[in-house]
């Protein structure tokens, strides 16, 4: 039973999906409808896919499977699905969702578009047979072209590539990075976020390209430790923007806060909740801050931003409490979802690092390359870098990338240090040395 619109184009009967755009929130049934209604080269296969979904939700069953499709030249990147709803004969049921392969195009760093960008891409992939269904990788970034048959993803890749894009990670291999807008609009950035990711992408491009690792592994960077882009729980390889010097403390509108909003409001909402107890109001309303032991959790600094708050003169942006001048990141590993062992948050191998010069970016590519290659060679099949480091242990770990043990490695923020101090005059030369070497 088919459903005809008022231009001609018959719809499948979907109750149970029509039911999904009942509720108060948007429905992506009503945007596969739209899809499915017009009249550009991919529209069959929207309607045939919306046949193939009221299919699954009447047998709670799943139709579609991987294969292998690919672009020349290109191992990854085009995620492969094949319907397997079909009738008596072998023939699809819904012919035009025979195939609906997916492919994930790359994101500028920071991922900047304007809006004539974007319905561009929309155009370019319709126009080139795409079902004009399009997401947005929530971990990722990439741009989900999803709706190409085999026939037509050559076609597709060629007219983006030409625009300037390429395809992202998938597979086992270095997926697509990701950076936080971070400096370009951003007062709490720490170093140039979309210049360390693009080194990190740029250097490991054929890695991302050309599956050739025992599961996947992902670069992500944040320009503080607010990690806008989830990278300590979500990568591999998570570059975060921090500072090792004093939070800079205007006393005056810190002093004018107080006088507005109060002491109690002060103490309930930022003074008490300073993870280390960093912070005293003195007598006179101004601030202290225990630097030594602040952990740069940011907490200060949102509460406290300029953006918010009414006493802050118009066109003023200068803020309460700002990040320290040496600025830098911290490098932090091991991170991901649940798969073998459950989820892991990273942990921090590299406490400090300047990204200042050419010569420090060097050096995070060289790390990086040092990570990979170590993946690469030690990682069982299907298993992430929090795992193998769970597996053969930290020390083995740093051992392998060339990193010397330090102990502002942590992996649980001042409870849980990398290093046993049983013998702490020892290890504490040991430090010492590696410290004046490294700043010689």
């Amino acid at each position: 039973m088919k459903e005809e619109l008022p231009n001609g184009v018959k719809l499948h009967h979907t109750p149970n999906l029509d039911e999904l755009e009942k509720g108060p929130w948007p429905s992506f049934v009503t945007g596969l409808k739209r899809l499915a209604s017009d009249s550009h080269d991919g529209a069959a296969m929207a309607r045939d896919v919306l046949g193939t979904l009221e299919t699954s939700y009447v047998t709670k069953k799943g139709y579609w499977k991987g294969g292998t499709v690919g672009v020349i030249g290109y191992g990854g990147g085009i995620i492969p699905r094949f319907n397997e709803l079909k009738d008596d004969k072998g023939d699809y049921k819904f012919p035009a969702a025979g195939e609906f392969h997916t492919l994930r195009i790359q994101p500028p760093a920071g991922m900047h578009y304007t809006s004539t960008l974007l319905r561009d891409m929309c155009d370019m992939f319709t126009d080139n047979g795409g079902s004009g269904l399009i997401a947005f990788h929530g971990q990722s970034g990439d741009i989900m072209l999803q709706g190409a048959t085999e026939e037509t993803t050559q076609t597709i890749f060629n007219t983006f590539n030409d625009y300037g894009f390429d395809l992202g990670g998938a597979g086992p291999a270095v997926r697509t990075g990701m950076s936080c807008v971070g400096a370009s609009r951003c007062e709490m950035s720490n170093v140039n976020e979309q210049a360390v990711l693009r080194t990190l992408v740029n250097a490991f491009l054929d890695d991302m390209h050309r599956p050739a690792l025992p599961y996947k592994l992902k670069f992500k960077v944040s320009g503080c430790a607010n990690d806008c882009m989830n990278s300590v729980q979500r990568a591999d390889f998570a570059t975060i923007g921090t500072w090792r010097d004093d939070i800079k403390i205007n006393q005056d509108l810190w002093k004018a806060m107080v006088e507005d909003k109060g002491m109690d409001y002060v103490v309930d909402n930022i003074t008490s909740r300073c993870p280390t107890s960093a912070m005293k109001v003195n007598a006179d309303n101004s601030l202290t801050i225990d630097n030594k032991n602040c952990v740069k959790c940011m907490h200060c600094l949102n509460v406290t931003s300029p953006l918010t708050h009414k006493y802050i003169a118009k066109g003023d942006v200068e803020p309460i409490l700002a990040t320290g001048d040496d600025k830098g990141v911290m490098i932090i590993m091991g991170g991901k979802r649940t798969l073998k062992i459950g989820d892991l948050f990273g942990s921090v191998v590299v406490p400090f690092m300047k990204m200042d010069t050419a010569d420090d970016y060097e050096k995070i590519e060289e790390l990086a390359g040092e990570v990979v290659d170590f993946f690469a060679e030690n990682a069982l099949e299907h298993e992430r870098t929090g795992e193998m480091i769970e597996r053969i242990g930290v020390v083995n770990f740093l051992e392998g990338i060339g990193l010397n043990v330090d102990p502002n490695m942590i992996n649980s923020t001042r409870t849980s240090s990398y290093v046993r101090m049983d013998d702490w005059d020892e290890e504490a030369v040991k430090w010492f040395e590696n410290k004046k070497e490294a700043n010689a």
